[in-house]
């Protein structure tokens, strides 16, 4: 029985002391914690940390409450802070709406530049040969860019020509392909009417061609100056139209033929022409003679006269030393042939077109008839101030038989050369005798002058 009792004695102490130490550790846990919390209320603090006296409870509240405060104030900071970011992220989103919304227009017109560049060169010069997808060889080697040789320097600043060609050509591309078949090398087609029309049309200048025109059967050189400003040419100097005339005599005699042709009698050099611009009668018809005085002798040396018919005011101030380059088209006859055939100069361009000339270059600028309100006033107005920029300081502009309606001489074409700036040396206006009271048709002639400064 004494050992049994012990035995049971000895496990149960030995039971107990495990338990005995797990509450050892509690009770040093709570010791522990009690110091760690003594050490945070009362221990040392910096600024940062708040000094809470551990069993002051009047003191804990206060503290409690201005913490509470200052978080509330913390809050409402927090808040304001939360607004003005929200407000700066609207004003940078839409800051970038605005940004993307430009870049996308920027984009939009780079891409509508780049594709009407390449719409009015590469598109059009390009092309694999076969007109139903381009355009022949021949035309793209014509009106095409040209590399320049390695080594050159351009004052232009590119690296490349391009063959100056009218807006009209991009237009009328079928035409354009028709007037650039040929053989090259060969001989031109003979095609002067259809090419003109195409000029007509705005594909002025046309593209160069490498093909030979047909030269004439028996020609014959033309008559000595200066009998050739009075001669009538050979009919072997030119190629006729074969369904128009055929020979000079042919267009002598049209002038007393019915039906409308342009400058009907300009080719009966004997008749109306030899009499033109010789007679001043102080109101529509100025004389010659009479312009030229108006400056200082031998000033008056190199001009234009647009739309010369057969290149008659021309022969008539080279017979006073003055040169004068005459515009023509071959509208119902071979005026520009003709022109050249009397020793002229001429040139084959439409009323259309910028004057070849430098600024500030020639003496004196004629024109008779052609500019008329026919042409559209927009038009007009561009021509006006072309002739304005090719006359130098003081040259003068002959503006001679000028039609319009009467409701129109006041109200458009006074003030329309006004506003391109001539000055008034002699100005005179007429109605037209035929049919003026009838249709109000009117006449002015007017010797204008480009201001000095």
């Amino acid at each position: 029985m004494g050992s049994g009792a012990d035995e049971d004695y000895s496990k149960k102490q030995a039971n107990q002391h495990p338990h005995n130490k797990f509450k050892l550790k509690i009770l040093l846990l709570v010791i522990l914690t009690n110091l760690l919390t003594i050490y945070i209320f009362t221990g040392p603090f910096t600024s940062n940390h708040l000094s809470l006296p551990l069993w002051d409870s009047a003191t804990i509240f206060n503290d409690l409450s201005s913490t509470r405060m200052e978080l509330a104030a913390s809050h409402s900071i927090v808040l304001e802070l939360h607004q003005h970011l929200n407000s700066t992220n609207l004003l940078v989103q839409a800051l970038l709406i605005e940004l993307t919304t430009r870049e996308h227009h920027h984009a939009q017109h780079e891409e509508s530049t780049a594709a009407r560049k390449l719409s009015l060169s590469d598109t059009f010069v390009r092309g694999t040969g076969d007109s139903s997808f381009g355009l022949p060889e021949e035309v793209r080697l014509a009106i095409g860019s040209h590399k320049l040789p390695l080594g050159y320097s351009p004052r232009s600043g590119s690296d490349e020509v391009i063959s100056p060609v009218g807006a009209g050509c991009f237009k009328f591309q079928e035409e354009l392909v028709q007037y650039m078949t040929y053989e090259v090398g060969g001989e031109c087609p003979i095609d002067d009417v259809f090419a003109q029309r195409l000029m007509l049309k705005g594909c002025e200048p046309l593209p160069r061609r490498r093909c030979h025109p047909k030269s004439p059967v028996n020609y014959v050189e033309p008559a000595p100056f200066p009998d050739s400003l009075w001669v009538k040419p050979s009919d072997t100097s030119i190629i006729w139209d074969p369904y128009t005339c055929k020979s000079y005599d042919c267009l002598i005699d049209r002038k007393n033929a019915p039906g409308f042709f342009d400058c009907k009698d300009c080719f009966d050099l004997q008749g109306r022409e030899k009499n033109r611009w010789l007679f001043d009668n102080g109101r529509l018809d100025y004389g010659i003679d009479q312009v030229l005085q108006m400056k200082p002798g031998g000033t008056i040396r190199i001009g234009l006269d647009i739309g010369g018919g057969s290149g008659t005011f021309a022969a008539r101030m080279r017979e006073r030393n003055v040169t004068i380059v005459t515009t023509s088209m071959n509208l119902d006859g071979p005026f520009n042939s003709f022109i050249a055939s009397r020793g002229l100069i001429s040139m084959h361009v439409s009323v259309s077109q910028r004057l070849p000339f430098f600024e500030n270059t020639l003496d004196i600028v004629h024109s008779m008839h052609v500019l008329s309100n026919w042409i559209p006033d927009a038009m007009l107005e561009f021509t006006l101030y072309d002739i304005y920029r090719v006359l130098r300081p003081g040259g003068l502009f002959w503006l001679d038989h000028f039609f319009c309606l009467g409701s129109q001489l006041n109200e458009t074409y006074v003030p329309m050369l006004d506003r391109v700036g001539f000055k008034k040396l002699r100005w005179n206006a007429g109605m037209k005798l035929d049919r003026g009271k009838e249709k109000n048709e009117w006449y002015f002639s007017a010797l204008l002058e480009k201001p000095m400064t």
